[in-house]
């Protein structure tokens, strides 16, 4: 089966950077990354690059950062005092927290500590980077009516109620 819109699809993949390092994989886990095909559930660039293939198909599609999480924002990057951070004694370089960011609720990562200087980023861990996926497409089906409604995929890699 062809994947179109509202197509149940499910993928193996190994995403790398331009140093070809693997950023992630649904190989390590067993477990193909299942969803609703045409509902943005997944990075344009790659849903594009999947849009038409079939059952069994292989290949690999390189997505510019334009199609994948956007470009670094610089206003998102903010050095804020620690005593934002009330309660926690420890901060370190990548811990994540939830936050309102500009676009409302989001996740920023610390990316430095000096001192009682905090410096955070709102923007995606991967924003600004062009991503490389090597692609298998496992399997293709019709969406079930409750699927299309709900946006998602049940079942087996998908959303469980």
């Amino acid at each position: 089966m062809q994947i179109k819109n509202n197509t149940a699809v499910s993928i193996h993949y190994t995403l790398t950077n331009e140093a070809d390092e693997v950023i992630d994989s649904s190989i390590e886990s067993g477990e193909p990354l299942a969803y609703l095909h045409g509902t943005g559930s997944i990075i344009s660039g790659l849903e594009a690059a999947l849009h038409g293939r079939n059952t069994g198909d292989k290949f690999k599609a390189y997505i510019p950062a334009s199609d994948a999480y956007g470009q670094v924002f610089e206003d998102r990057i903010q050095v804020i005092s620690r005593e934002m951070f009330d309660g926690i004694d420890n901060i370190e370089v990548g811990m994540q927290f939830h936050a309102d960011v500009s676009e409302g609720p989001g996740i920023v990562t610390v990316v430095a500590v000096d001192g009682d200087s905090i410096t955070i980023d709102g923007n995606h861990p991967l924003a600004g980077m062009p991503l490389n996926f090597d692609i298998e497409v496992v399997d293709v089906r019709e969406a079930t009516a409750e699927e299309i409604e709900h946006g998602h995929i049940h079942g087996a890699g998908g959303h469980h109620h």
